[in-house]
């Protein structure tokens, strides 16, 4: 059973529900927002901010587009999990916590999951740049790191020496920087991993004309790993609905991307938007902004929330408490999960479908 609240009393599903459609229905400029949810409930999500003529944004955005606006732009080269841990001989990590990020990464890059046909050639070569204290590890294979201070200047040097071009930096530096690169050039297939999380578009940017130089002499590709509360997921699904990613309105009754416009905090703290709905089903997440709007809140148990939410819905986690379909880091697609631990809390699609059915065509 779910437990909803309205004004912080008890209420039942039901009467949540209703209430939280009058509270989006009236409001001029609805957000939906959060998003931390699996496929079915971002599909839900997006045909209710349709309904409400509204916007939707994911809580991770910012990390989102520091990937999609360097593809957008520059383009970007990337293989799949499976066929870096088949194919590659050199790996380069960028950034830390990627193992919390993926925590079966460093398991599927030790030398017992290499083929038979793999084990002949030389081990595989790993460099770290700015690893997480005690992270650098892999059973079985030696890494080399490289301690950095400024990714994007660390990144922008590699770069340069792998050219053969001039680096202003200490000695002890250019000879590390030296011996990377000479790894990276002489690789038969490289992989560089990172993760949205922990760099920015400057640092993908530079990263992506680093293997852009790498391929002009051998085989290097990218595998960036993803970002928290299925935000992969939740934009593929946007994708295949509007044709554009989160940050997207229905506010003239078609959709609109824009990054600055549909940005949910910046609707929100500005007073374009006046009432929100927010989803998280993944973590106890509660809303960033500090401006005060009637809220409506579909969160894991346990929620804390600075101001009570006008309606409160404790909701399913994808995957444990219900079946879902979300993003695999393993499979880097959408796959099927079979509820874990399988309850009787409602999942956020069928709570949105509830609100749904209690909005008017004319919201």
């Amino acid at each position: 059973m779910s437990e909803a609240r309205i004004n912080g009393k008890p209420a039942s599903l039901a009467a949540a529900a209703e209430h939280a459609a009058e509270i989006l229905s009236k409001a001029r400029l609805p957000v939906v927002t959060g998003l931390g949810t699996d496929v079915a409930g971002a599909r839900a999500s997006i045909l209710l901010a349709e309904k409400l003529r509204g916007a939707y944004d994911h809580m991770y955005s910012a990390r989102i587009f520091a990937e999609l606006d360097v593809m957008r732009q520059a383009g970007l080269m990337f293989t799949t999990p499976s066929e870096a841990r088949l194919r590659a001989d050199v790996f380069l990590f960028i950034g830390g916590n990627l193992a919390k990020i993926w925590p079966e990464m460093m398991a599927r890059l030790s030398p017992a999951d290499i083929p038979p046909f793999e084990l002949a050639r030389e081990p595989r070569k790993i460099l770290w740049i700015a690893p997480a204290r005690g992270e650098a590890k892999i059973d079985g294979l030696a890494i080399q790191t490289l301690d950095s201070p400024d990714l994007h200047t660390t990144l922008a040097s590699l770069r340069a020496r792998a050219a053969g071009r001039a680096v202003n930096d200490t000695k002890n530096t250019l000879r590390k920087l030296d011996e990377f690169a000479a790894i990276l050039k002489n690789a038969r297939f490289g992989v560089a991993v990172w993760s949205g999380e922990g760099l920015d578009s400057l640092a993908i940017e530079m990263l992506h004309g680093l293997i852009l130089d790498l391929n002009k002499q051998t085989r290097f590709t990218g595998l960036p790993l993803g970002i928290g509360a299925n935000a992969a997921g939740v934009v593929h699904a946007s994708g295949w609905m509007t044709g554009f990613p989160v940050r997207t309105s229905f506010g003239r009754g078609f959709p609109e991307h824009d990054t600055w416009r549909f940005d949910a905090s910046r609707l929100i703290e500005s007073g374009e938007a006046d009432a929100a709905l927010w989803i998280s089903a993944y973590e106890r997440e509660a809303p960033a902004w500090k401006k005060h709007i009637p809220l409506v809140a579909l969160v894991a148990p346990g929620t804390g929330f600075a101001r009570e939410p006008q309606v409160s819905i404790e909701v399913g986690c994808p995957g444990i408490d219900h079946d879902a379909a979300e993003f695999s880091y393993e499979a880097a697609s959408i796959v099927g999960r079979a509820a874990s631990h399988k309850s009787e809390k409602p999942s956020v699609a069928d709570v949105v479908g509830q609100i749904a059915n209690h909005v008017g065509g004319d919201a």
